[in-house]
């Protein structure tokens, strides 16, 4: 397929706001598709290539923008050649070698495709086609339940390589998405709740769970290997050495288990979270362990979470569990606020409750598992960020915070804030931010929306000087979130949803 053919659909996508024309158009994009295409075309158009991120920023795509050509000629293949070689050119004289790459290929591109292709390689593609509507759009191409394309890319963890089997194989392809050791899946989610009273309203019967604010872990071992990964299904196995001596500790040949890691002071409190991240192949972190998928060769994960619970105490030493119980109904109320106040008073955020017959949904945010902290906190990406001054002159200090927009791909801004950051913050944000600089107005810096940040706050409050209409009242910066992706922020539709 041309790119130009790509080009023109996602231009069409950004043109409607309606989510089912936009299906229909992607759908009969993908059905003109080759096999080989089918994972290319869904990473252009969800802004994320197969290489990831490319290593270009606005500038240097800029700098790089020959004349465009009359007429379109590029085919999908040819760009993603062209990508690798921009992805694999490094070392002595690899700026000018990628900058020669990057201008041969918008040379061969039309004016059009030259402004798709600058957003691609920037992370600014935004045409409401990310992966919630790009699933259902392979789901209608391919004839198949949307749910059951969904539960596959869940276990196979990247929507390009399913689209290509369920496209090119119909139903059977599907069968090749199970759980596998070594393939890790994406990890369930939870949305939040006020209160513990709340929490216990809505599920009844639950188990709860100290909430650590650690980093999300999914290890996979059989026999004498293991392996360790990130939420984003990052392979960091050589970066927590500790976590797989401690799981070849088990008297266990085969398990997937999910958890987190978290830095402990002598005394055994938690640390911050920066702490944790700090401590990354070091050798410093303590793995937690709260839930079971795979054990000796039996897939738990449709298996009610009780019954789950059950094989992972027989499977994992107490002191490598997260700490909880189970309460009944109205009766359990007391046991349940007793619980959270301990789990503020051994100095962790809050409590997980969760639903004692729900099955692990993989890559969902659902109300079978909830989240209840002591204060209000959102994951916020940050859209721009100001010179500072007195003290903080020279670093890049008031951060712009936006919310996720489900229905465009985009970015609502919610309000500014310099609160929360130390020194060290403030020199690292400022390096940071000023590599995905894409433009200057005054003394802003506008950056490209990579950055996710921990935003801790007292109320949601209407506004009309933000375009989401809301803003958050007295906001400071808990924390960076460099596990977390800009995908996984709060959406504006959650943050209205706290305020008044």
């Amino acid at each position: 397929m041309q790119l130009q053919d790509l080009v023109s659909t996602s231009a069409a996508v950004r043109a409607t706001g309606s989510r089912l024309e936009k299906i229909a158009l992607l759908a009969g994009l993908l059905t003109r598709l080759q096999p080989d295409e089918v994972p290319i075309a869904i990473g252009f158009l969800i802004g994320w290539p197969r290489q990831g991120k490319i290593g270009i920023g606005w500038a240097g795509a800029s700098a790089a923008r020959p004349n465009p050509a009359v007429n379109p000629e590029l085919s999908l293949g040819e760009v993603d050649q062209r990508l690798d070689a921009l992805k694999t050119t490094t070392g002595k004289s690899s700026v000018a070698e990628r900058r020669r790459l990057l201008g041969e290929l918008l040379s061969r591109a039309t004016p059009e495709e030259q402004e798709f292709l600058v957003s691609l390689l920037t992370g600014e593609v935004r045409q409401g086609a990310l992966e919630g509507v790009m699933l259902e759009a392979v789901a209608a191409a391919a004839k198949l339940p949307a749910e059951r394309v969904r539960r596959a890319v869940m276990l196979a963890g990247d929507l390009g390589t399913v689209a290509a089997a369920v496209l090119t194989q119909g139903e059977a392809g599907l069968s090749h998405y199970r759980l596998q050791l070594f393939r890790p899946i994406q990890p369930m989610l939870a949305e939040s709740a006020e209160s513990v009273a709340e929490a216990m309203a809505a599920l009844g019967d639950a188990v709860l769970e100290w909430k650590l604010d650690g980093a999300r872990i999914q290890v996979h071992r059989q026999d004498d290997r293991v392996a360790v990964y990130t939420r984003s299904l990052n392979d960091v196995t050589a970066a927590l050495p500790e976590v797989v001596e401690a799981v070849l500790r088990l008297p266990i040949r085969e398990m997937i288990l999910d958890g987190e890691v978290i830095a402990l002071d002598p005394d055994g409190r938690p640390l911050p979270f920066q702490e944790t991240m700090r401590r990354f192949g070091r050798g410093l972190l303590s793995p937690f362990f709260f839930d079971l998928l795979r054990f000796e060769g039996t897939d738990m994960i449709d298996l009610p979470l009780e019954k789950r619970l059950e094989w992972l105490d027989a499977a994992v030493y107490g002191a490598m569990r997260v700490t909880r119980i189970s309460v009944e109904g109205a009766e359990g109320a007391e046991g349940a606020e007793a619980f959270y106040a301990n789990a503020l008073a051994q100095g962790h955020e809050g409590i997980m409750a969760k639903a004692p017959g729900a099955p692990y949904a993989a890559g969902r945010r659902g109300a079978a598992w909830l989240k209840i902290k002591t204060a209000h906190t959102l994951d916020l990406v940050v859209l721009a960020a100001e010179w500072g001054s007195g003290r903080r002159k020279g670093w890049l200090s008031n951060l712009h915070l936006g919310a996720r927009d489900p229905a465009t791909g985009g970015f609502v801004m919610l309000g500014k804030t310099f609160k929360g950051m130390t020194d060290a913050v403030l020199a690292w944000q400022t390096t940071e931010l000023l590599a995905r600089e894409t433009v200057r107005e005054g003394h802003i810096v506008r950056v490209r929306p990579e950055l996710v940040v921990e935003v801790a706050f007292n109320e949601v409050q209407r506004s009309t000087q933000y375009p989401g209409g809301v803003t958050l009242r007295f906001a400071r910066i808990k924390g960076y979130r460099p596990d977390k992706r800009p995908e996984e922020a709060d959406t504006i539709d959650a943050v209205r949803g706290l305020g008044p």
